[in-house]
């Protein structure tokens, strides 16, 4: 059966330029790659068309060679162009999307088996950060077998050359006019064979166990705080390097405090006798003391009043924030006959003596807004 052209393969034209194909062939090896269809036949052939036309159109030399010569060009050498597989082709979709974070394909042989980097999301209260804290927490991880040292043989027997690529992790396949070197499937690229897998971790040199780690949480920290502790994530395939761990740090909210970066604020009744005499209060602060305010006569509801130092501790310094605490001047409730007409007889004192400015003003302002509706 003849081959399918292979622009036709990526659905572009023939003078499309490298990055046109690049985002061609991503799109739709992401859309027919195996792992996302399952037993799915036409898929897995529809992929390996995909790998072998990117293979060929991604290539300056190759692509020259195709559009000369078409498919003649690469039916000598027995391999073919799709000679990847599933693999490779993936490889570059994989990195797009996750970068390093899933452990990272960094190169050939054991490098590129690096252990997968592992999250773990955290959630403390305000005084820890406010103090910073030690704490423990359990991980579930792949760890090194103990074994086989990592290596994953039976007895930690270290592993042999592989025959198929001399070590080297890579073999050669003569394609057309083209020498192609890629990943040895014997030794899948790590250069070495064991003969007798590890009966523990199945020969992979690592197996599932929680740890358990101590963390430091340093004073300071904010809501989404990153904290990486190296090498504790996933351990490495066959002793390869392990991968790192990620705190993610979310600070539970406060029933009395509200940060904003370094800042605390605090809202805070005010009895209306105080408010409008003046006197002082006493507020709690973040460290577990106390502040002691003046509230001067005559305050409105929404003041604030600024409390420097009392803040949070900044990250990685010893300075701290400030605190404001905003008062809110409470209206008195179930009141006595006596009370009643005591506010009464105020009320009739302050109309004369004009003692609510603002409400006053107020009211002027509605009243010269009625008169312009009027006109």
């Amino acid at each position: 059966m003849a081959k399918k052209d292979y622009y036709e393969t990526l659905g572009v034209d023939r003078d499309a330029a490298a990055d046109e194909i690049k985002k061609a062939y991503r799109k739709r090896a992401m859309e027919h790659h195996p792992d996302r269809n399952s037993g799915n036949a036409d898929a897995e052939k529809k992929f390996k068309e995909l790998n072998e036309a990117n293979d060929v159109l991604s290539d300056d030399q190759k692509r020259a060679a195709y559009d000369r010569f078409g498919h003649d060009a690469f039916e000598q050498g027995g391999a073919g162009a799709g000679g990847q597989g599933f693999g490779q082709g993936f490889a570059d979709i994989f990195d797009e999307m996750f970068g390093d974070f899933g452990g990272g394909r960094q190169g050939g042989g054991a490098q590129s088996m690096r252990g997968a980097d592992l999250r773990y999301n955290m959630e403390i209260s305000l005084a820890q950060a406010y103090n910073g804290a030690k704490t423990n927490i359990r991980v579930p991880t792949a760890v090194q077998c103990k074994d086989c040292n990592g290596i994953g043989s039976k007895g930690g027997i270290q592993p042999d050359t592989c025959p198929g690529c001399q070590g080297h992790g890579k073999v050669r396949a003569q394609q057309g006019f083209f020498t192609i070197e890629r990943t040895c499937p014997t030794c899948r690229g790590q250069g070495r064979v064991i003969k007798e897998a590890c009966s523990k971790c199945s020969g992979s040199g690592r197996v599932a166990q929680e740890k358990t780690l101590s963390v430091t949480i340093p004073a300071g920290v904010e809501d989404g705080t990153r904290i990486r502790l190296a090498g504790e994530g996933e351990a490495g395939m066959h002793g390869a390097a392990a991968g790192d761990l990620y705190i993610f740090i979310s600070v539970a909210g406060h029933h009395i405090f509200t940060r904003e970066g370094p800042n605390i604020y605090c809202k805070v009744p005010i009895p209306i006798a105080t408010a409008a005499l003046g006197g002082h209060i006493e507020v709690p602060t973040v460290d577990a003391g106390r502040a002691r305010i003046t509230i001067p006569a005559g305050t409105q509801s929404g003041r604030q009043f600024r409390l420097k130092g009392k803040g949070m501790s900044v990250l990685r310094t010893k300075d701290r924030g400030d605190m404001f605490v905003q008062a809110n001047v409470e209206t008195p409730v179930n009141l006595t006959k006596k009370q009643k007409a005591l506010l009464q007889q105020f009320a009739e004192e302050a109309d004369s003596a004009k003692n609510n400015p603002e409400s006053e003003g107020f009211f002027t302002k509605v009243k010269d807004l009625w008169e312009d509706l009027k006109d």
